[in-house]
């Protein structure tokens, strides 16, 4: 059984499972959000995207043959026929039969019952009544108030802030620090959500000055992370350390 990584500390640092805590179990499965649920995590990440036919489904990639060996393009395909298939295990060859992609509403239900805060990162840019379905359909499961919304597209995050304006929400960036970030995080109340190497004690301490929460992706080395935790980050996501 695959153990999860321990820090010496931890700060007021609080951990988001990523992906579901895809080193104990596979990316974006009801098993890792169970797996990670029956750990110590704050909350539990999940990568959504809407179907041909308006659904709502977890999976990483546009297109599912890395995790399952079916070429099929998620946003193109209607979500009976991609909820068939089967998925690999977490050595990438092995079809599981108890493995499948996840929808919206089977992800909410497992970060209630275990009391996670549920990261949910909308991929692409999708549609502001795409923003909206997913918005409504977990404001009809009574979880919004539980849920973070994180996207690299800026839309998205202003979809959501027209339904609610006091939305959690985190901006996600890769390595490449936007010379008008804080400008921009400033002026829509927006949270950070950061690629871990581009977060410096002189960006966390910046953020927040303006009451900015930080969150740093994807830490897997206790190392690195316990110095994450020493500048400050609020929130570390992880594949593996709890």
């Amino acid at each position: 059984m695959v153990q999860t990584k321990k820090l010496s500390h931890y700060g007021s640092t609080l951990m988001v499972a990523h992906m579901g805590a895809k080193g104990l179990e596979p990316e974006n499965t009801i098993a890792a959000y169970i797996a990670s649920g029956n750990r110590s995590y704050y909350g539990i990440e999940t990568d959504v995207h809407v179907t041909k036919d308006k659904r709502i489904i977890a999976i990483h990639d546009d297109n599912a043959k890395r995790v399952s060996g079916v070429d099929v393009n998620v946003e193109e395909t209607d979500f009976e026929d991609l909820r068939k298939i089967r998925l690999f295990d977490s050595d990438g060859v092995t079809v599981r039969e108890d493995l499948y992609m996840p929808s919206l509403e089977e992800y909410i239900s497992v970060c209630k019952k275990y009391g996670k805060i549920a990261v949910l990162e909308l991929k692409n840019r999708m549609s502001d009544d795409d923003v909206y379905m997913i918005y409504d359909t977990i404001k009809e499961l009574s979880y919004n108030d539980n849920t973070v919304y994180i996207s690299f597209s800026i839309d998205n995050l202003h979809a959501i802030r027209k339904k609610d304006p006091e939305q959690q929400v985190q901006y996600l960036i890769g390595g490449n620090v936007p010379e008008n970030l804080i400008e921009t995080l400033k002026k829509y109340r927006f949270d950070l959500d950061i690629y871990h190497k581009a977060a410096t004690k002189e960006l966390i301490d910046e953020c927040h000055s303006i009451g900015t929460k930080v969150n740093v992706w994807t830490v897997d080395d206790p190392i690195e992370a316990e110095k994450l935790v020493d500048i400050g980050v609020d929130f570390i996501t992880t594949n593996i350390i709890e």
